[in-house]
């Protein structure tokens, strides 16, 4: 029948009981895959995060320099990881480094939206800003 068609017959289950056959046109076949798995791989979204390093004693200067950067990385739709390093004893100013970050996503409020609470691991505290989908 596939002969007379001019099409291929193709294997689908062999541990069937009768073996399972198609009768289709297998280069056409293996075309719409391919178109398949390529149009998914466009689909899928690749996150870029990109991290900002503050001190719990950061200027203003260093920090407008900062957030400048940061919302230039939020319009190109990448992530921002900011943290705040504690060196020593400074980890005394863990408030003050908590308000910097509040600080931060509050001036970032129109360019992304906070993902998490600022928290502290070790000696960092880490807060993560996704960007605002465009429509």
């Amino acid at each position: 029948m596939a002969e007379e068609q001019g099409l291929d017959l193709v294997e689908i289950s062999a541990k069937a009981e009768p073996p399972v056959c198609k009768i289709l046109d297998y280069q056409k076949y293996l075309y719409q895959q391919r178109k398949k798995a390529k149009e998914m791989k466009q689909k899928s979204a690749i996150v870029t995060i990109k991290e900002i390093r503050f001190g719990p004693n950061t200027d203003e200067h260093d920090f407008q320099f900062k957030l400048k950067h940061a919302k230039e990385f939020l319009e190109e739709g990448s992530k921002v990881k900011s943290s705040v390093f504690f060196k020593g004893r400074s980890i005394v100013y863990a408030d003050q480094g908590e308000k910097l970050l509040l600080r931060f996503a509050v001036e970032l409020e129109e360019y992304g939206r906070a993902e998490q609470m600022p928290k502290l691991e070790g000696k960092r505290m880490i807060m993560m800003i996704a960007p605002i989908k465009k429509k």
